[in-house]
């Protein structure tokens, strides 16, 4: 697959007909997307969960106690045990994957201790969990109206309210998915 035909750094925007109880009203970072499959993070389905228990869960001592009140995220339903770390700039933490030239996704215990201690990435997203699609699943979900892909915009991912993140996506994108209908219709 080449990078033109890759939803890599793309959101994918759960359409509102898209049922799945794993999706409903998700955005999700494309963070790899090839023959192979896709992967993705959601971005916008927090847990009851802090950076306090994933911290004092690895023996990870944090100063500030304001790093233990950061809220962990679902990243989608596979591995829900595995944490990833959505961060910019991309930095040089192990286990990074680049998903754009200002944004990465690492899985490693150094960007945790980093965070801990305050000289972590400028802007970063805590996740367990990630959404993948076998070799053509996506494409066939997206030719089927469950998906609508667009641009990334990084201030969605670290800026927004997590419950504003759905329609502002879309939004960014060009599409008000408050017009767009739950049903399809017949004449």
């Amino acid at each position: 697959m080449t990078d033109r035909l890759s939803l890599r750094n793309h959101f994918l925007i759960a359409m509102p007909t898209l049922k799945d109880p794993n999706f409903f009203q998700t955005v999700a970072l494309i963070c790899e997307h090839n023959e192979d499959g896709a992967m993705g993070i959601v971005v916008n389905r927090p847990l009851e969960l802090t950076m306090s228990e994933i911290l004092g869960q690895m023996d990870i001592v944090y100063p500030n106690p304001k790093v233990g009140e950061i809220s962990v995220h679902l990243g989608g339903p596979v591995q829900c045990g595995r944490g990833f770390v959505i961060h910019s700039p991309l930095g040089d933490w192990d286990s990074t994957l680049k998903v754009s030239d200002e944004i990465g996704v690492a899985s490693s215990r150094d960007i945790l201790e980093d965070i801990a201690a305050e000289r972590g990435p400028e802007q970063f997203f805590v996740a367990l969990g990630y959404a993948g699609w076998g070799a053509g699943q996506l494409e066939r979900e997206i030719m089927e109206n469950s998906w609508l892909s667009g641009p990334v915009d990084p201030a969605i991912v670290f800026d927004l309210p997590y419950e504003d993140r759905w329609h502002a996506a879309a939004a960014f994108a060009g599409v008000d998915l408050n017009l767009l209908a739950g049903e399809a219709g017949h004449a």
